[in-house]
């Protein structure tokens, strides 16, 4: 599969920014009480279904991907930067670690129990969110269950040119309505169970959107 031209920028911004992100950004256990809320209910929703590993994609330094494991998932992380990953397996001996992205993962059809997508989507253009939701619907099994989560908007694109302390990027993040993003995650094959729409308060300055859904066990 020829890599979209996107994720060149991705790559390299988030190697770029990588160190002054992992101490910037927080930790699970620092979120607000709903983030926290639908993460724990992400874990038990898998944990109960058991249908396979739970894979977290645009992991980041693995934060979140060590608090699903600390709440009894057996879950993976898997990032497009190399040096995310680097400080993820240096941080998580204990927990695994690949570079990859969403749009082809290096996984077989029906490999993974859940899916969590946390803030990891927004860098993708809107016309290519097909591409990447078809992925999620081909690589979880029968029943498994997507966690979705990310700012949202009214058709908001963002080009920064510094972020995480200064340091320059390239990427463009898009900030798509919720109701669009529920109606392509439906057209993708998945039912959609839960959507919680948090509104922008203290230092919170965008609506946060977060959507559980499973694939069907049955087409």
């Amino acid at each position: 599969m020829i890599e979209p031209d996107y994720l060149a920028a991705v790559r390299e911004s988030y190697d770029t920014v990588a160190a002054a992100y992992a101490e910037r950004v927080k930790s699970p256990a620092e979120l607000d009480p709903l983030s926290r809320a639908m993460l724990a209910a992400f874990a038990e929703v898998v944990r109960t279904a058991d249908h396979g590993p739970v894979a977290d994609l645009g992991c980041g330094p693995g934060k979140v991907t060590a608090h699903l494991a600390a709440l009894g998932v057996s879950a993976f992380g898997v990032d497009l930067s190399p040096k995310m990953i680097e400080l993820a397996r240096q941080a998580h001996p204990a927990l695994r670690f690949t570079v990859g992205s969403m749009t082809g993962l290096a996984l077989p059809d029906g490999e993974l129990g859940g899916i969590l997508a946390y803030y990891s989507t927004h860098h993708t253009p809107p016309e290519l969110l097909p591409v990447v939701f078809a992925e999620f619907h081909r690589t979880l099994a029968p029943g498994g269950h997507l966690m979705m989560a990310g700012y949202v908007g009214d058709d908001v694109r963002l080009r920064p040119a510094q972020a995480y302390g200064g340091h320059p990027v390239s990427y463009e993040s898009h900030l798509q309505p919720p109701d669009r993003l529920a109606s392509l995650l439906g057209e993708a094959g998945f039912v959609l169970t839960a959507r919680l729409l948090q509104e922008p308060a203290g230092e919170v300055r965008r609506s946060i959107a977060t959507f559980l859904a499973r694939k069907p066990e049955h087409p």
